[in-house]
């Protein structure tokens, strides 16, 4: 049967495309989780565990940072003072399970998008459907560069703080794996959310809730909620915050920038 024009669809019918649409995306992350699981050797080694050992990349650069202005930095000892261990009797199968279905939700992600834009695009009109056609790619090119922001730079920043971190030398750090990958995991999708915020801008724009000039009074504002957010996603120290916030602070201003194109196009539309 075809489909009905999206004007001539009642209510149920609206909510039996968006099923049909959450089906697909359930189906591609499970699809995707279970290829995660089956190469969960390799992702927990290579990937998960990675920031642990002193050769990952950002352990080496900013070793040599410090050593060029002549600190002396955690970022070159030659092993991270902790030991992963497990206390639970389904600990390990839990990490992995949750482990894959998270890897089914990052990679699978800008299918999840274009289901929900294929969902969302019927309502639009034609002149609004052209000048997004970009947006899955965007939105998918925002997300996976917030995910390595935080796997390259918040992760083994808030690991190595941690575990270098001791009220005492009678306190050997022996941390739970699910301590730890909540951390990873916590790290990277609050990265990769964050970086969604010109997305976010954008169509805040366009019903009309954010405009540039609002974005650009309350900017001091916004750097206060950015140094905030910094403070809880990495640990306590001013360089990682100042880290963090810079790339915040540089996709604020390009949500400005955004922001007034959309109003542009909107009035010269209205002209």
């Amino acid at each position: 049967m075809a489909k009905k024009n999206v004007n001539e669809m009642s209510f149920l019918d609206h909510l039996e495309d968006l099923r049909w649409h959450l089906i697909r995306i359930v189906v591609a992350v499970v699809i995707v989780a279970t290829l995660a699981f089956i190469f969960s050797r390799y992702i927990f080694q290579d990937i998960i565990f990675a920031p642990i050992y002193m050769n990952f990349p950002t352990y080496h650069y900013l070793c040599e940072m410090s050593q060029l202005l002549g600190i002396d930095s955690t970022f070159c000892n030659d092993k991270m003072p902790l030991i992963l261990q497990n206390r639970t009797m389904a600990g390990q199968f839990s990490a992995d399970i949750w482990t894959a279905m998270l890897g089914g939700v990052v990679i699978s992600f800008p299918y999840i998008i274009y289901q929900l834009w294929k969902f969302i695009s019927p309502g639009l009109h034609e002149e609004e459907r052209k000048h997004s056609r970009g947006f899955i790619i965007v939105s998918s090119l925002l997300f996976f560069l917030g995910i390595l922001f935080g796997y390259y730079v918040i992760t083994p920043l808030s690991i190595n703080f941690l575990a270098n971190y001791s009220i005492s030398p009678l306190v050997e750090n022996q941390i739970d794996v699910g301590s730890f990958i909540a951390l990873v995991r916590s790290s990277v999708l609050a990265s990769g959310l964050v970086f969604e915020l010109p997305i976010i801008i954008y169509f805040l724009t366009k019903v009309g809730l954010i405009t540039p000039q609002i974005l650009k009074k309350y900017r001091k504002y916004a750097l206060v909620i950015v140094l905030v957010i910094s403070a809880i996603i990495t640990p306590p120290d001013i360089a990682s915050q100042v880290i963090v916030a810079i790339p915040i602070l540089i996709l604020y201003q390009i949500s400005i920038y955004i922001s007034r194109i959309v109003v542009r196009n909107q009035k010269r539309k209205q002209a």
